[in-house]
Order: C-alpha cells, then structure tokens, then sequence
C-alpha cells in the first residue's frame, strides 16, 4: 500500500518520466533538446523562488488583511481591478512565481477575480514585456494589442469568478488538535521542517506533521512565521 500511495502521490513526475524515455527512443535529439531546456527551467525556478518565498513572507507581515480586502476584496469594485492590474502589470519574474504570492493575499482576503487579474497581468501585459513588444512589433500593434487584452482579462476574470467560489480553493485541513496544514498550497521549500523537525517532515515532497507530538508554541509560531505561502495555522 505504500508505495502505491509514493506512486499515486508522484505520478506527474512517473508520468514525465515516461514521456522523456519515449522521446529519447522515438527522437534522441529532441529528448537531449527537452532535457537541456528542463535543466535550463528548473535551473531559473532554484535561484527565483527562494527570493519570491522570503519576498512573500514580509508581504505577509508588513500588509495588513484589512488593505488587502479594501483594495483587492469583493467589494473593491473597480479601485480592486484597477490595482489587480498595476500590481500585476509592475511584478517581475515568471509567472509562476506569482502563486505563492496570490495564495497569500487569498488568505488575506483578495477576491477570486482580482486574482486571476493579477495572474493574467503578470503573464501578458508586464511593463518591461509590453516596453519589449513595442520596440520590436511597434507601439500600436503593443496598444491595440494591450486594449483587447485587458477587455479579455476583465472578461475571463468575471466568469472564473462565477464559476469558482472561495470554497473551491485549497482548505486547511486539520491534521493534529490545535494544527491545520494546507498541503495543496505547500510549496516543498522544507523551511518548516528545518525551524522545527520535531514536529514537521517532509513527505511526498510537501510537508506535513508528525502526529503526537506535543507542539512547542515558540517554535511552532517561528516555523508559522517562515513559511511563505502560509499553509500552517494553529488554534492553541
């Protein structure tokens, strides 16, 4: 049983890994191609996601959840799209270095639609991008190209937000009296489990807690307070 469990719990990368040995046999060249582009990308992801976990984590302490549901909540209205924007349009990095940071400011209030518009900005419509595709495309392909954008942004933002409800997001999930742990917006980094081993460990890449253990609240909050997507939460 457990490892079908192992299996189950890592079958995207079983399955990448198949795939990589059928290119290789079907076409070595493009399997030495994909293999040098993901070494290239994993490579990028090493060095960006370290500075986007400590960046996240004094966003978190340093913004208030009452801002964050002013600017970025239900009821923000069109001050929150219009800011979505900015701080989207403003990010750098890949986009994937985005999601720690919209998983936080769901916890602190931000609305579904604000998120996608922040997660659409920071994919297609960064400033540096938009200063890029104007040089090499011109600035009116760049505008006429950036106003339909933002018209479909707007657009898909409202219906995700119809059809995807708050609930529907990653829940804490209980796990030992007093503790609950979110391991669907654990992000592996392991900071966790190196503040405080006695109680957390690492398991199926993503982090989880040793049932038992009586937690020690020094140590407990010091591991609360370094894990930048904040999937741990007590109730002591």
């Amino acid at each position: 049983m457990s490892i079908l469990k192992k299996l189950k719990g890592n079958l995207f990368l079983i399955i990448v890994i198949l795939a990589y040995i059928v290119m290789f046999i079907a076409r070595p060249e493009m399997g030495v191609a994909s293999v040098k582009n993901s070494a290239y990308y994993i490579k990028e992801m090493l060095m960006i996601m370290p500075v986007i976990f400590i960046l996240t984590a004094l966003l978190d302490l340093w913004l208030p959840k009452e801002k964050v549901i002013r600017f970025l909540g239900k009821e923000a209205g069109v001050k929150g799209i219009v800011f979505s924007f900015v701080l989207g349009s403003v990010s750098a990095g890949p986009v994937y270095a985005a999601f720690p940071m919209c998983v936080m400011l769901h916890k602190k209030g931000a609305s579904i639609r604000n998120i996608v518009i922040i997660l659409s900005s920071w994919a297609v419509i960064k400033i540096p991008m938009l200063i890029n595709e104007a040089k090499f495309l011109g600035p009116k392909f760049m505008a006429i190209r950036w106003v339909l954008t933002v018209i479909a942004i707007i657009i898909f933002s409202w219906i995700t937000s119809k059809m995807v409800k708050d609930s529907d997001l990653p829940e804490d999930t209980p796990v030992q009296a007093g503790l609950s742990l979110n391991r669907d917006a654990c992000m592996g980094c392991g900071l966790c489990t190196k503040q405080y081993p006695e109680l957390f460990e690492m398991e199926g890449k993503k982090a989880s807690i040793k049932q038992g253990t009586l937690p020690d609240v020094a140590k407990l909050m010091q591991a609360i307070d370094t894990c930048p997507v904040k999937a741990i939460s007590k109730n002591l």
